[in-house]
């Protein structure tokens, strides 16, 4: 089955937009103020000159395009800035583009950019949303170790280089890849989920604290469990018999990798609910383990956390 990415807070389906085609010949000077992270190691102001360049610095790893207008809503400029701050504190896993639509309002009009604030994820030069509403820079810090994470678990874990420090990369090379992923990286290439997930195991025995792995190998599970599952024929299943754990927690993990997040943990959790010890306590530990694949700060999790204890008490 197809890994679809996680849906994110105030998200819109991007999903037609296509590619730009670069336009020549247009001035390179940006007016307006530039946020504080142009310029700075992993961010760039965007203009019509680097636009197409930077969609295909996304083959080698993501790129993030954040769209504001400090005149129309200043707030969309604050955001841009934090945004700039966290991706710097990714050092390489982002390239952040700043588009600022009073400068570069032909950019906007060329991928249908319908509102702003908006946060655009290029993976592999497709377009996906992230963001479309002005987030604290905790919550922007939570997005992006998230997206971090599941793009771990699906072998891109490419690293952009400085801009400011690196040298260009000469036609035909590629940006160095983080090494650490590469067994699992390569393994999730070769269609290997059960090779990428004892990978991922041997990174979190080695270091517990490496979050973009503890996230890979938790998402990785899933996938491990969901491989050659019929859709269709597990949800029929779930529908037939609403107690079988394991049943429910298939289609929990199918929810998960459709990006259907909330679904997966309601589901769950009205299953803990309406069962007792042990299929009880096995509903439970399966649901606290795709709490750890989503990551204990996003608010889905919180809410999810608050209806367990609900339901067991």
């Amino acid at each position: 089955m197809t890994q679809q990415p996680f849906s994110r807070p105030g998200a819109i389906d991007l999903s037609g937009l296509g590619k730009p085609a670069p336009q020549a010949g247009a001035p390179g000077a940006t007016p307006g103020r530039t946020p504080t992270g142009a310029g700075s190691s992993y961010s760039v102001q965007v203009d019509e000159q680097n636009f197409q360049g930077l969609l295909e610095q996304s083959m080698t790893a993501p790129v993030l395009l954040a769209f504001y207008s400090r005149t129309t809503m200043p707030e969309s400029g604050q955001l841009a800035d934090d945004l700039a701050t966290v991706v710097a504190e990714h050092e390489g896993r982002y390239l952040l583009g700043l588009v600022d639509v009073d400068a570069v309002p032909q950019i906007a009009q060329a991928m249908q950019i319908p509102t702003i604030p908006l946060v655009v994820a290029v993976v592999d030069g497709r377009p996906m949303p992230l963001i479309q509403d002005v987030l604290p820079i905790a919550e922007l810090r939570t997005a992006l170790t998230q997206v971090g994470q599941q793009l771990t678990a699906q072998g891109i874990t490419g690293r952009h280089q400085p801009r400011s420090t690196a040298a260009p990369v000469a036609e035909g090379e590629e940006e160095v890849v983080d090494p650490r992923y590469a067994p699992a990286q390569d393994a999730l290439a070769a269609g290997d989920v059960d090779a990428a997930v004892a990978e991922y195991q041997k990174l979190v025995d080695a270091n517990p604290a490496d979050v973009e792995a503890a996230g890979g190998l938790a998402i990785a599970k899933v996938m491990q469990r969901t491989q050659g599952v019929d859709l269709a024929q597990a949800r029929a299943a779930a529908a037939e018999n609403p107690d079988d754990v394991d049943a429910q927690t298939l289609v929990a993990d199918l929810d998960m990798l459709g990006g259907h997040v909330e679904d997966a943990f309601t589901r769950l959790v009205n299953l803990v609910a309406r069962t007792a010890d042990p299929d009880r306590s096995r509903a439970r530990d399966h649901l606290l383990g795709l709490f750890a694949a989503v990551g204990n700060d996003d608010p889905r999790v919180l809410a999810g956390r608050r209806n367990l204890t609900s339901a067991l008490f």
